[in-house]
């Protein structure tokens, strides 16, 4: 086994720590999140260094094994990591190994955590429209015996109420893995948090049209009180299909 290969988080940890051009270390994915761990997670490192300063960790670049993965990357470049990016959630919920920037390197995270208020808004009414869309989609194949297609539909229509349920609170929408926890611990304003993901269950299930159409009632309320109404009216007529019957 090589030493690449035999390196733990903790060597790594101690090694970085006693490395001047190393600016932070941020731990993301299983390890950080409580109660997430199993004996098969690995950890995922960011390590930050300091532009073009020296460093021996160099040789470590590209480092991945089933204990261990790193990323480096510049200051600048973890600034930009994730915005917007599929890596924005698990740097929003990411933890702090150490930050040489006077809490610094915590600021950047917490400002990956919050979406802007004109970002939010312009990803919420994007995510709605997609929803309505897949919703739409899945209702019709129901309704024309095509059943396959409306479950495949139906999934497709909860990732996107998911991803608009969280903009709406001006949050990076968690990772699958992840739902339960975040929601656990951080509920959505105005949802009932066991009440959604039962809906949300039976929906991935079976694409239950009835339970479909329960909860486009209630995401159609929250939305257009959020000033999306644009958005639903263009659908006309066609949202006689969504809703309740």
């Amino acid at each position: 086994m090589s030493a690449q290969q035999s390196l733990t988080y903790d060597a790594f940890v101690a090694l970085a720590i006693a490395d001047p051009a190393v600016l932070g270390l941020v731990l993301k994915g299983s390890q950080a999140h409580e109660g997430m761990s199993t004996e098969h997670s690995d950890h995922d490192l960011y390590v930050i260094l300091a532009e073009g300063a020296p460093t021996t960790l160099a040789r470590f670049a590209g480092h991945r094994t089933a204990e261990l993965d790193l990323v480096m990357l510049t200051l600048d470049e973890f600034r930009a990591a994730g915005m917007p990016g599929f890596e924005r959630y698990a740097l929003a919920r990411a933890r702090v190994v150490l930050d040489r920037l006077d809490g610094g390197i915590a600021r950047i995270l917490a400002a990956k955590a919050r979406l802007d208020a004109g970002e939010a808004f312009r990803n919420a009414g994007a995510w709605l429209d997609a929803y309505a869309n897949s919703l739409y989609r899945s209702l019709k194949n129901h309704r024309d015996g095509h059943l396959l297609a409306a479950r495949l539909d139906a999934g497709d229509s909860i990732r996107s109420l998911l991803e608009l349920l969280f903009a709406l609170d001006r949050r990076p929408c968690p990772y699958n893995k992840f739902l339960e926890w975040e929601l656990a611990r951080f509920p959505l304003p105005g949802w009932d948090t066991r009440t959604l993901l039962d809906a949300v269950d039976r929906i991935a299930r079976t694409g239950a049209p009835s339970v479909q159409r329960d909860l486009f009632a209630l995401v159609e309320a929250g939305t257009r009180r959020a000033g999306h109404g644009t958005v639903l009216d263009a659908w006309g007529a066609d949202l006689e299909l969504m809703r309740p019957r």
